[in-house]
């Protein structure tokens, strides 16, 4: 289920990424977009931080959290590069269609960086290092604050099976399509 609702949330951003009417931004424009939705990132990760923390079963619900922000923060950036573009045409090595712009967007993302589109103008390659940064930020950084708030939503829950002995996590198993899930529960402290 929680694979699911994180595909459908990946596919619902990529399909508003297409469906949008992007064009007619100015490079003003493309900035305060850019501004606004990094902000909206931050946000969206804090509220799912939040939901995590509460949930009854915070390991699968960090993975959707982890899919939403993270096709979040990369629909974002090809939605700028893409309205770069437009408002500033060779910006890039080649023009970028929505297509381009995300795939440009995933090589950079991933470190793949094939060097058929790279950014020429100073705007573009401003944009793809806060892209490069924030990549990092969201993978390092993110994880671990992700999984901080996991064990903080597993000793909110508080144990499960302490009567029986069993530690394993039935909740998540079941919601995962009944795989076991074999991490064990943290210890409590003292």
């Amino acid at each position: 289920m929680v694979v699911a609702r994180a595909f459908l949330i990946a596919a619902g951003l990529v399909t508003a990424y297409y469906l949008l009417p992007l064009d007619g931004y100015s490079a003003r424009g493309t900035s305060v977009l850019l501004l606004s939705g990094l902000l909206a990132v931050v946000l969206v990760f804090v509220w799912e931080l939040r939901t995590i923390i509460r949930s009854p079963h915070p390991r699968l619900k960090a993975v959707e959290a982890l899919a939403a922000t993270l096709v979040l923060f990369l629909v974002l950036f090809a939605s700028a590069y893409y309205l770069l573009d437009r408002s500033a045409p060779g910006s890039f090595t080649e023009p970028l269609s929505r297509t381009d712009a995300l795939y440009f967007t995933l090589t950079t993302f991933s470190t793949v960086g094939f060097g058929d589109i790279a950014a020429r103008s100073e705007t573009g390659r401003v944009m793809t290092m806060l892209q490069m940064a924030g990549g990092l930020v969201l993978v390092g950084f993110a994880a671990r604050v992700l999984a901080s708030a996991v064990q903080a939503g597993l000793r909110h829950r508080g144990p499960v099976g302490h009567e029986t002995g069993d530690t394993k996590d039935a909740g998540d198993a079941q919601d995962a399509g009944g795989t076991a899930d074999s991490e064990a529960e943290p210890e409590k402290e003292a």
